[in-house]
Parts: structure tokens; C-alpha cells; sequence
């Protein structure tokens, strides 16, 4: 048995269990009976008669299917993708995240990203609405990162910053699973936290952050399954703040489980032209870095900090 049919069953084998314990539906039809999650509070939709829509996150996470509206048809490469060193800047997401960053680096990110192009910047939720107004008129994207850098926030708390960052400019969302509760086994509270943040971002596509050096086989491939059930648009290996970053093997594997339908995201550690091409021949058809300007022009050192 090659390792790729083993991979196939296991997937197989993992997303049956799974909705075995999200209510035994078929995917496309998941039916859970709903937890008391208290009273609806989101007033995004005010004068909506919320119990008739069927599409609440709040009462219904399950039934929101936003594949369609999250605008995962954008996904493209696959292992062995050709010519990939040419276009390495339009698979980068330029990327500054941590704390201490200043408003001066932020411009600057943005006036790189810019110059080389670069599919978007991603930022911290404060910078978003700068960065919207210094890529005004380009065709660079605006990405903000949610419940980051740790996953354990509520929901709620999930799903109303990532509505605020679209609200501001941003056009994608990368997302931190809740890894406690996938550890845990609580998939229903991992696949609600996905739906919530999926519909608030609408129509902005969201990528799940697995964190996959926390994480076993097994749950790398459920974190997969429930991410693609959820309407996520792209998984996406780590923060960068974890114990460890991309290798080819996670996404190898993240690619044969999400298929053709979702993209995949490098990050963490990709920090030299060699590692993006790697990454990028391996299934990734986004890259998540800090050395981005150093990668596209052939001068990384491997020393970028913050991603």
C-alpha cells in the first residue's frame, strides 16, 4: 500500500468518526443538535428574524457552508507545480506580527509589499485599517490575523474580530485553531469556532492556522477535515510563535487531505528562496514570511524574526 492510499483511508477513516461526533450526517447535510449558546448577539444583520434564517452562526454554525462565498476557487497549485520560482512573490503573504512592531514598520511593510508585489501584507488587527489606506489602489490584499497567536479565545470573541478586521479593510483572515479542544477531542467546539469566524468574514477567505508542531498525525488530519468541512478557504501550518514552523512533509500531507478544494499556507521558517520553492513544489500555494523581501531577491540570511 503506497503512503498516499494510506493517507487516503486514514482520511477516510478520520472524517467518518468525525461526523459520527458532530451527529452522524453526511457532510453535506451536518445536523447537530444545537448547545445553549445564551442569547444571539450578533447585530450584524439588525431586524433579522434570527430562529427563521438557518444560517446563524450562533444557533446553526453547522448549516454555514461558505465555501461559496469564502472564495476558495482561487486555489491552484499542487506537488510538482512548475516555474514556481518566477511567481514566489505572488505567493507571499509579507508578513509582520510581532508585538512590538511600530507604525513605521508597518509602512515600510507595506510600501515593500508594494514594490515586489506581494499577495498581501498580514498584520496584527491594529494595523488594518493603515494598511488598507497605504495599498489603496493596488493589488495587494490586506490580511489579518485572529485570536493570534494562542487559538483559546471564545468563539464570539473570534468571530467579532475577525468581522471588525473585514469591516476595516482586511480581505483575508488567518485564524488559530482552538488546539486545545482539537487535543481535547471536543471537534464540535473546533468546528463551531471555524463556522463563526468562516461567516463573520465573509466574503473574505479564511485560513486555519493548525499549529501542526503541537499537533499529532491524526490530529493534523482531523484539524484538516474539520477546516475544510467549515468552509475554510486555506489551512495553514503555524504562527511562527509555536516550537517549530513548515516542513515538507505537513504539507505534502495537508495538501492530499484538502485535495483541489482548499488552499494550503507555508509559514513559519520559510525564510530563504530554496525553502519557498521547496514549500511550493511540496503542495503550498501560499507562503507566510518576514524575509520576504530577502527571499524574492536572493539575499535571505535565515535571521528574519517575527514570522
Amino acid at each position: 500500500m503506497t503512503a498516499v492510499s494510506d493517507v487516503d483511508r486514514l482520511v477516510e477513516l478520520i472524517t467518518k468518526r468525525v461526523q459520527e461526533r458532530l451527529g452522524g450526517q453526511p457532510v453535506a447535510k451536518l445536523a447537530l443538535l444545537p448547545r445553549d449558546r445564551g442569547d444571539c448577539v450578533d447585530d450584524s444583520a439588525p431586524g433579522e428574524d434570527c430562529a427563521g434564517c438557518g444560517a446563524c452562526v450562533v444557533r446553526r454554525p453547522w448549516s454555514v457552508r461558505a465555501s461559496e462565498q469564502a472564495g476558495a476557487t482561487r486555489v491552484g497549485a499542487m506537488p510538482g507545480v512548475g516555474a514556481v520560482a518566477a511567481d514566489l512573490a505572488k505567493l507571499i503573504d509579507h508578513t509582520l506580527l510581532k508585538p512590538e512592531a511600530t507604525r513605521d514598520e508597518v509602512v515600510k511593510l507595506c510600501e515593500e509589499a508594494k514594490k515586489h508585489r506581494f499577495a498581501s501584507v498580514c498584520v496584527n488587527t491594529t494595523w488594518v485599517p493603515l494598511c488598507k489606506a497605504l495599498l489603496s489602489g493596488t493589488d495587494v490584499m490586506v490580511c489579518a490575523v485572529v485570536g493570534f497567536p494562542l487559538g483559546a479565545m471564545s468563539p464570539t470573541s473570534k468571530a467579532y474580530e475577525a468581522r471588525e478586521a473585514f469591516r476595516q479593510g482586511a480581505r483575508e483572515i488567518d485564524m488559530v485553531i482552538n488546539i486545545g479542544a482539537l487535543k481535547s477531542r471536543d471537534y464540535e467546539t473546533v468546528f463551531e469556532d471555524i463556522c463563526r469566524v468562516v461567516k463573520s468574514s465573509a466574503p473574505a477567505g479564511v485560513k486555519v492556522i493548525l499549529e501542526t508542531s503541537a499537533l499529532d498525525t491524526e490530529q493534523k488530519i482531523i484539524g484538516c477535515t474539520l477546516s475544510k468541512l467549515a468552509g475554510a478557504a486555506f489551512v495553514k501550518t503555524s504562527t511562527g510563535f509555536g516550537k517549530g514552523g513548515a516542513t515538507v512533509e505537513d504539507i505534502e500531507m495537508m495538501r492530499r487531505i484538502v485535495g483541489n478544494e482548499l488552499g494550503v499556507k507555508a509559514s513559519g521558517g520559510v525564510r530563504t528562496a530554496e525553502d519557498a520553492i521547496r514549500m511550493a513544489q511540496a503542495g503550498a500555494n501560499r507562503l507566510g514570511a518576514s524575509a520576504s523581501v530577502a527571499i524574492v531577491t536572493g539575499t535571505a540570511d535565515g535571521k528574519a524574526k517575527g514570522y
